[in-house]
């Protein structure tokens, strides 16, 4: 036995469009199967039925990674500079900062991989296939091409699949189409332009059959399905940076050059007073040494590993720490509708009873758990409820499914969405499915099918033979003679026109509509061959996927946030535009633009499809390959995008957002390629993200506030205390000091604030806005040259009156600490004033303080501490003045907070707003 395809063919031949036979000889597999020795050989040339397994990171790679940071690379580069001149003490603060920073950055990540590890619960699948004239289960990865695969009810695909033979075979595609509810499948060959949610003749890897069985033929593996070609996709896409990531890179490029430029300027001054060039080096080490935030990166490193905790007690798991604030950076989330918005179970939510009345239904999913209610929000009853049961009864007894509450109290379920969603509907009316079914013994049946598209059962009741049935409206109807009459008078001639007015109104507003009758039986019942006799129209049923509880409200959230949300689905329109109105996401069904209207990569240039994206809010019916030009759209047109997604068919748009939102339950190839998983699938757990994400930015802006204002007034105190001749206040070893202990306590601790409750009513921020906003810029200029005014006034001041460098530099150092304990509380908000804060929101923050004066306090009396540090205790007198003098720099900041306040607000037009708080 041979084929002449090779890896290519396999992938790129149209496989639906062809017959049986011709697929079968195509693929050399006759019906019984291949023999060992040619699965062997097709191996080798196809290799084994498996994606390639992306490797987890190991540890060490972690740690590496914590080292690729511009910041890094300056401290790095003093702390090699201060060796190369022995200057040991620098050096081993600078690279004792280094090292803790990358020990706290790999547990978190460490910590954040296994814990999406353990969620990817990888499960062996095995296939029952047909070899050398006998059936076998083998491991799903040793499938070849022209294997025959047998498939029933609860399998999951193995590979990609022409179908031979079907018996009212069904299949859930949603992680490949978006697809809401099962598609049924047959053997016949179409035509070779229809997309992939529209070949009724293939069954694709990765998705699971429903109901029914089939035999097939293996016609693609691994990398050759269509699981393999999104993964290839996704392999070659482009991954977008975090929003963090970009900005502390710029922030790190100006800290650098504004280090370099303080160091010329410094250079010349004191070259120009004739001092030694060797002399001049150490100065502007030292100088470096005060301009460069060493403890930044440990500071950032815990602000968002805190965050990243907070994530998962809200069912966030971050794999990745940068990418923790970028949620809280979104200006827009493009979100997958089925699993995210939804609960992907069909649900009946309107009963139509053919006499005009509509009832809605309450409860979600497949549980038994909700009413139904009539137009004014009452429960049915009288004679419509008796008709609203008949239908629930036929209903019923036309059910290949079960549905049930355990002993747990949860509901097990089996068999086709629809069929479980019917008796979901009985147990809401009160009534028990096993009790109807038991009452009503079936004596022949017609099973569903999808060639012909309705299910009938015909049982004895009363001592008759009656007959019940429920499929599309478009096959039953014609069946049907009459209809149920109002008020419970039996029954009137059929009015198809009202009937159709119905349908039309139900799937207008997205819901995929059944219908339900009965009927008596003429004459025998042949259980081989029963015919449909005459019916009696009870009513339609109109399904949907609903939306999950909490979203609504989380969508409004977003917009109250200024986080534009826009649907990206492979489902109908129809019914992606009823979902849509329903959160609020758009009222226009012209905001909905389909696959087929956005065109292919071929006819259509990216500007062009730019184009057509701007105004939708809906996409509907789109290719993986088209979503992913979704995002790219969305981020040439300067959004920061957030993507969420469950599927394999949202990989490649998840991978090239600025941030990727897998849901737990989700495909491997969706939790592999996010940065953020949702354990919880719930779309409220995402804005519940972005609320975290911003309380990170917000405390990574407060951390950096007091590391760059204290470190600008003292390169400010360096530079004044030279250019008016005085000795330098501060050495480069107190500066270290000063910058990793006393500053590093109180940094790590502000980390710990609490959120503001009014983060989700703010805009998001500017994407093309750096760290450094004009805010961040007047509040560090005027904090910094009022501790370096204040300080250096002192040290004037001590000189003159006739104290030695030694103890005067000893009193201006403890100054400085003390202007460092008070101007964190300036730190914990850039708007209200530090006494409007309320202190339980961190009390880390009043601990850190006390350790940071303790330490020092401590420094002060301790030999080692004071011949490195050249340190010496203080009277109590002296510190209450120091402790006066330092409590200006609130004064100062209080009455800058008070005039900001009364200024007019900014007003900013485009994407993200403004940055004056709401009051």
């Amino acid at each position: 036995m041979d084929t002449p395809l090779s890896p290519e063919e396999s992938r790129t031949t149209a496989w639906h469009a062809l017959p049986v036979d011709d697929a079968a000889r195509r693929l050399a597999s006759a019906a019984g199967g291949l023999t060992d020795e040619e699965v062997a050989r097709r191996k080798e040339v196809f290799g084994a039925n498996a994606l390639p397994q992306k490797r987890p990171p190991t540890v060490l790679e972690i740690f590496l990674r914590q080292f690729t940071s511009p910041l890094i690379y300056v401290l790095l580069a003093a702390g090699i500079i201060s060796v190369l001149f022995v200057d040991l003490t620098d050096a081993a603060f600078i690279f004792i900062v280094i090292l803790v920073n990358a020990v706290v950055g790999t547990f978190q990540e460490v910590k954040a991989e296994r814990s999406a590890t353990a969620l990817q619960q990888m499960l062996k699948i095995h296939a029952r296939v047909r070899r050398d004239g006998r059936e076998a289960t083998v491991p799903a990865e040793d499938l070849v091409p022209g294997d025959r695969v047998v498939l029933e009810s609860g399998d999951r695909v193995p590979a990609d699949v022409r179908v031979i033979r079907a018996r009212s075979l069904t299949v859930d595609e949603s992680l490949l189409t978006g697809e809401s509810h099962a598609v049924g499948k047959n053997t016949d060959p179409v035509d070779v332009s229809l997309p992939l949610g529209d070949r009724q003749s293939m069954l694709y890897a990765g998705s699971t059959v429903m109901t029914g069985r089939s035999t097939g033929i293996v016609v693609a593996t691994g990398q050759n399905t269509e699981i393999g070609q999104i993964a290839e996709t996704v392999t070659a896409s482009e991954a977008g940076k975090p929003p963090l990531v970009i900005r502390m890179e710029d922030f790190s490029k100006k800290i650098s050059i504004a280090v370099l430029a303080a160091t010329g300027v410094l250079a010349i001054i004191v070259l120009g007073q004739g001092v030694p060039p060797i002399e001049v080096f150490f100065l502007a080490v030292a100088l470096a040494v005060s301009a460069i935030p060493e403890g930044l990166p440990i500071a950032l490193t815990v602000a968002l590993s805190i965050a990243a905790s907070r994530m998962a007690g809200r069912n966030v798991i971050v794999r990745f720490l940068a990418a923790v604030e970028s949620l809280g950076s979104c200006t827009l989330i493009a979100s997958d509708k089925t699993g995210t918005l939804t609960v992907n179970q069909q649900t009946a939510r309107v009963v139509a009873l053919p006499t005009g009345e509509m009832f809605s239904v309450t409860g979600a999913g497949y549980a038994g758990e909700g009413e139904v209610l009539d137009g004014s929000g009452g429960p049915v009853a009288g004679s419509v409820r008796d008709r609203v049961e008949s239908l629930a009864r036929a209903a019923t007894i036309s059910n290949e499914a079960a549905l049930e509450r355990t002993d747990e109290g949860e509901w097990a379920y089996q068999g086709d969405a629809i069929d479980v969603a019917f008796l979901a509907l009985t147990y809401k009316l009160g009534l028990d499915p096993a009790g109807i079914r038991e009452s009503a013994p079936a004596v022949a049946e017609i099973p569903f099918e999808s060639e012909r598209r309705y299910a009938a059962v015909w049982y004895r009741e009363g001592g008759e033979t009656l007959v019940a049935v429920k499929g599309a409206v478009e096959t039953v109807l014609p069946f049907c003679r009459t209809m149920t009459a109002a008020g419970g008078g039996g029954s009137v001639p059929l009015d198809p026109d009202r009937v159709q007015e119905d349908l039309e109104t139900l799937t207008s507003r997205g819901y995929r509509v059944l219908a339900v009758a009965r009927g008596r039986a003429e004459g025998e019942v042949s259980a081989e061959n029963p015919k449909v006799p005459p019916l009696e129209l009870l009513g339609l049923v109109g399904f949907i996927d609903p939306i999950r509880p909490d979203v609504p409200d989380a969508v409004r959230r977003c917009r109250d946030a200024g986080v534009d949300v826009v649907m990206v689905t492979g489902d109908h329109p129809a019914t992606a535009f009823a979902i849509a109105r329903e959160l609020k996401i758009t009222d226009s069904p012209d905001r909905v633009v389909t696959g087929a209207e956005l065109g292919d990569d071929e006819v259509s240039t990216f500007l062009e499809f730019i184009d057509r994206v701007q105004g939708a809010r809906v996409f509907a019916r789109v290719t993986p390959l088209q979503k992913l030009r979704i995002v790219e759209a969305y981020r040439e047109s300067g959004a920061y995008v957030a993507v969420t997604g469950d599927g394999v068919n949202d990989a490649p748009a998840l991978r090239s957002a600025n941030i990727g939102v897998a849901m737990g339950s989700g495909t491997d190839v969706a939790k592999d390629t996010a940065s953020l998983i949702v354990t919880d699938d719930d779309f409220a757990s995402i804005v519940a993200g972005i609320e975290e994400g911003r309380y990170a930015y917000d405390n990574v802006r407060k951390v950096v506030y007091l590391l760059i204002s204290t470190g600008f007034a003292e390169v400010l105190l360096f530079m004044l205390a030279l250019l008016i001749g005085l000795p330098l206040p501060i050495l480069a070893v107190q500066l270290l000091w000063l910058n990793l202990m006393t500053n590093g306590i109180q940094d790590v601790a502000l980390a710990f604030e609490g959120g503001d409750p009014r983060v989700m009513n703010r805009p998001p921020r500017r994407p093309e806005e750096g760290i450094f906003n004009r805010l961040m810029i007047e509040e560090t200029v005027i904090s910094g040259v009022a501790i370096a005014l204040v300080a250096l006034g002192a040290w004037y001041w001590l000189l003159s009156n006739g104290w030695d460098e030694f103890a005067a530099r000893n009193l201006i150092v403890l100054l400085v600490v003390l202007f460092e304990n008070f101007h964190v509380f300036n730190c914990r908000s850039e708007y209200f004033s530090a006494f409007r804060v309320p202190i339980s929101r961190n009390y880390f923050l009043i601990a850190g303080v006390v350790a940071a004066q303790g330490i020092h306090i401590l420094a002060l009396y301790v030999p080692f501490l004071q011949d490195v540090l050249q340190l010496q205790p203080v009277s109590l007198v002296e510190w209450l003045s120091l402790l006066a003098l330092a409590s200006s720099v609130v004064i100062v900041m209080e009455v800058f907070k008070a005039v900001r306040r009364h200024r007019p607000p900014v007003h900013r037009t485009g994407t993200g707003v403004g940055e004056a708080p709401h009051r």
